[in-house]
Order: C-alpha cells, then structure tokens, then sequence
C-alpha cells in the first residue's frame, strides 16, 4: 500500500492557480470595459449639454469636446477629441436653431489587459460607444 501523504495540498494549490488566474483576467477585462462604457456615456451627456448651452455656432464645437474630455479623463479614459462627433438635425449647418436635435457620438476602443507585446502592435480591443441626443429647445432664441 502506497502512501500518498501532503500530495492533495499541492493538487489543491495548482488548481486554484489554474482555475483563479484566469478569472482574475477576465475580471481585470470587464471593469476595464465597464470604465471605459461609464466614461463614454458620461461625455456624450456633458458633450451634448455644452454644445447645446453655447454662446453661438462657431464655439459649440469646441466647447462640447472640452466637456467630453474632461468626463473622459474623470474616468480614466484616454481618447482624442476626434472620436467625438455631433450630428445636427434638421439642419446640419445650422445646430443652434428652435427645433434642431443635436447628436453626440463617442467612440472609444478599449485594450484587453495585460496583453504582451510579443503578439504584435495591434493589441486586440472592445469597442464602446454612446450616443446622446439633446433636443435644442422649440422655443429658445436662434444663434
């Protein structure tokens, strides 16, 4: 009769390193993503409501990538202002106008974490995006 004496520790141990490590990766990739998601949709809401309370035209732009940066970076997320965007209905020359709805659009991409760079420079990612419309207001002054 063979004794097999403090071999079920170290089965125990390996196991739960095995079965632990990768669920701590795909936690790790699911908060990454639920960050991103939370920042994304809290800039296109305050993209949106800076572009809508501008001054005029010209400055709206500007003043709603400002806002969405500054939501991004409160989450941690970093992205250009290129990846956001606002679309203007009916009148896409003219978003300030009684009745028009503005469109806020941001995109992020988020890397999964802990990728090595063996794998190349094209680390694989999520997409997250928001989309927010804000309506203008039928009876606010043109601007």
């Amino acid at each position: 009769m063979r004794r097999e004496r403090g071999s079920a520790l170290i089965e125990v141990t390996w196991l739960s390193i095995l079965l632990l490590l990768p669920l701590l990766y795909i936690v790790l990739a699911v908060f990454a993503v639920q960050r991103t998601a939370y920042g994304v949709t809290a800039a296109a809401a305050a993209a949106g409501r800076a572009f809508t309370l501008a001054p005029d035209e010209s400055s709206a732009p500007a003043r709603g990538r400002g806002a969405a940066m500054l939501a991004l970076a409160d989450h941690g997320v970093d992205i250009g202002p290129e990846h956001v965007r606002f679309v203007c209905a009916p009148d896409p020359a003219n978003c300030l106008a009684p009745g028009s709805v503005v469109t806020v659009l941001v995109d992020a991409a988020v890397d999964l974490p802990l990728m090595p760079d063996a794998l190349g420079r094209s680390t694989p990612s999520i997409s997250v995006d928001a989309e927010q419309r804000i309506p203008y207001g039928t009876f606010r002054e043109d601007r």
